[in-house]
């Protein structure tokens, strides 16, 4: 494989000082939620290991997981674009364009054979011949197919890539399918949400550069780290939800006092990612601390579950109890039984304290 500078040459060659690289190192470890000892394995990484070649594709999408990816605080997406990584394709940041651009790809494929990743943000769609998403000439499923031949590991940017997102939804008149269901011969990390959260994206991609492996996946292909757990497990609004304390509707008086959101629709309960911890804009806030209602934009076929303001019905699967109704009910129940229970024994120990007073009178 050719030779490229690792990221360490590049911030020498900027003028970054020893000590800035290694506080970087330790910002970086922190942010993927790794103890302070892994910082120095970060470090070493970043020394000796060459920046990895990426090319990141586009098929049928928004390009909201490209806006989202720029605005990464942690790190900030300028130092992995221009130093952790050698992005050499990316139709929307790059300045060539034409032949120019496309040759790019047959280039790094060559050179870099088994040993660059490709991103792909957006979908293939399979009708007429994938006509309905053009590159270069060429429908992108055959770009898709081309780039991914030698590629070491896929990344599918976005809800669009890893679940087909809003074009898949029905009745998908393109016949628009995830990247999975045209590659099935390459280790494939799906990040789904629509967009991604900025820091999942930097934070995946530095994941792999520093320990030169994929993160652990979940049974759906998605990283653990961000992924494993609900927005509901985690939700500064969840102790609502236990007391049985709802939005019934928008901008009542329980809206005001920042109650549960389930009830208006929020899908935090079957939603994972990590909206509820690393938030969003520089983790400043998420949609439900905004006011509004979870949509789960990161789970497969959201666009087709109905209005994002319908009340789930079947989320006692998930563990959860079968319905808010019954949980303020029960929530009432155990704060009554509890009172009740409090105000008994508090009375035996009154009998008894006054009991045992008499007898003290009594006997003296």
């Amino acid at each position: 494989m050719a030779q490229i500078e690792t990221f360490y040459d590049v911030m020498r060659r900027q003028g970054i000082s020893r000590r800035s690289f290694l506080k970087f190192c330790s910002l970086t470890a922190t942010a993927l939620g790794l103890g302070p000892s892994f910082a120095g394995k970060i470090a070493y990484a970043m020394e000796s290991k060459p920046r990895t070649p990426v090319l990141w594709l586009h098929g049928l999408e928004c390009t909201c997981c490209s806006e989202s990816f720029i605005r990464s605080a942690h790190p900030l997406a300028k130092d992995v674009v221009l130093s952790m990584i050698s992005l050499d394709y990316d139709d929307t940041l790059m300045a060539s364009a034409g032949h120019q651009a496309e040759a790019i790809l047959d280039e790094i494929s060559a050179k870099y054979k088994g040993n660059y990743i490709l991103a792909v943000e957006g979908n293939p769609p399979l009708n007429q011949d994938g006509m309905s998403c053009i590159i270069g000439g060429k429908p992108f499923v055959e770009q898709l197919k081309r780039v991914a031949k030698d590629c070491k590991a896929i990344i599918s940017w976005g809800s669009c890539a890893s679940w087909g997102c809003v074009q898949a939804a029905r009745p998908n008149p393109t016949q628009a399918v995830p990247v999975h269901k045209v590659i099935r011969d390459k280790p494939i990390i799906k990040v789904p949400g629509c967009p991604p959260i900025a820091e999942v994206m930097t934070a995946v991609v530095t994941y792999m550069l520093t320990f030169d492996r994929i993160p652990e996946l979940d049974r759906q292909g998605r990283p653990k780290m961000f992924y494993g757990q609900r927005i509901h497990d985690k939700c500064y609004r969840r102790s609502h939800f236990d007391a049985g304390q709802f939005v019934e509707h928008w901008d009542d008086d329980a809206a005001r006092k920042g109650y549960c959101l389930y009830k208006v629709g929020c899908k935090g309960p079957t939603t994972y990612n990590a909206c509820s911890t690393v938030r969003w804009n520089g983790g400043v806030s998420f949609p439900i601390q905004s006011g509004h209602g979870c949509i789960g934009c990161s789970e497969d076929g959201f666009w087709d579950k109905g209005s994002f303001y319908s009340r789930l019905t079947d989320i006692h699967q998930f563990g959860i109890e079968a319905n808010a109704d019954q949980i303020g009910g029960g929530a009432a129940g155990v704060v009554g039984a509890a009172a009740a229970a409090h105000a008994a024994v508090s009375a035996v120990k009154r009998a008894r304290q006054g009991k045992d007073e008499t007898s003290v009178g009594e006997k003296a």
